[in-house]
């Protein structure tokens, strides 16, 4: 058995290179199963795909699914979404820690893995990429400062819900200085007394040549900001208070355009709990 899985290897690899809890990298995977297929879809990721096409493979150290029923849906805005044409599409999200300094090794396992299972039949075709891409991490802004989990915590905290934000800057140096603005300016004084424990921010990198050719090319890999905000909420309890008008303050310092916001609630693992709250 040693000489076919080459287990000789593991000891050596497992010897060398980066091997901390930070989050350097993210996978964000924002998917539409097509009409009809939800209750399979949702099986096939839940029971193979979440662990097989992911959690199992190196360096890919937490995950979490998300959900946003057609009333979570109905809040997204703006209507006209660079990110989702409608900006209702994409009802699951997955969200996947990945180790600082690891992002290499982990895509050239995962699109080895990838491909083994789609010729095993065993990814599931009847979806659509609407917001996939890995990224890397650029800042964490907390609520509570050192009280409370930290950002490795995040996807296995049972926070109530998760709102994502997609940013677009007109350029790569535009785009750090809205960076600057979140980091410094803007998150720590929006977090303070609300429901988002922390905001993680990250920035999309490019996907390799020979990745399956069902994810498109990442865009906005200069110029897009994803903003991760962890609620202790249910998102529909705060929305107008906090989360309506995120837009506003990034369009008034004129450093991008806010192309995203969408609410989603934890799936429970194992059921089909929301599925038939979709359409």
């Amino acid at each position: 058995m040693s000489e076919e899985t080459r287990s000789d290897v593991y000891a050596e690899l497992a010897a060398v290179g980066p091997y901390g809890v930070r989050p350097g990298h993210a996978l964000i995977t924002m998917v539409e199963p097509h009409p009809g297929h939800e209750y399979a879809y949702n099986r096939w990721y839940e029971d193979d795909h979440y662990y097989a096409g992911a959690m199992a493979m190196p360096w890919m150290y937490a995950g979490r699914r998300w959900v946003a029923t057609r009333d979570l849906q109905l809040l997204r805005y703006p209507e006209k979404s660079a990110i989702a044409q409608p900006v209702t599409a994409g009802c699951y999200l997955s969200t996947y820690w990945i180790t600082d300094g690891r992002y290499d090794d982990h895509m050239r396992w995962t699109v080895a893995i990838n491909k083994r299972l789609n010729r095993d039949a065993r990814v599931y075709q009847d979806r659509t990429h609407v917001f996939t891409a890995f990224q890397d991490h650029e800042a964490t802004v907390y609520r509570d400062g050192a009280a409370g989990p930290r950002d490795f915590h995040a996807l296995d905290h049972p926070y109530a819900g998760l709102v994502v934000e997609v940013i677009d800057a007109e350029s790569a140096e535009q785009r750090a200085e809205l960076l600057e603005w979140l980091r410094s300016r803007h998150l720590p004084k929006r977090v303070a007394g609300s429901p988002a424990a922390m905001v993680t921010v990250f920035r999309p990198t490019p996907l390799p040549g020979d990745r399956m050719t069902y994810v498109k090319q990442v865009e906005g890999v200069d110029t897009r900001l994803t903003l991760l905000w962890f609620l202790e909420t249910d998102p529909r309890e705060c929305w107008e208070a906090y989360y309506a008008d995120l837009d506003a303050p990034v369009r008034e310092a004129g450093l991008g355009r806010v192309e995203l916001v969408a609410p989603f609630v934890p799936t429970v693992p194992g059921t089909d709990k929301y599925v038939d709250r979709l359409r």
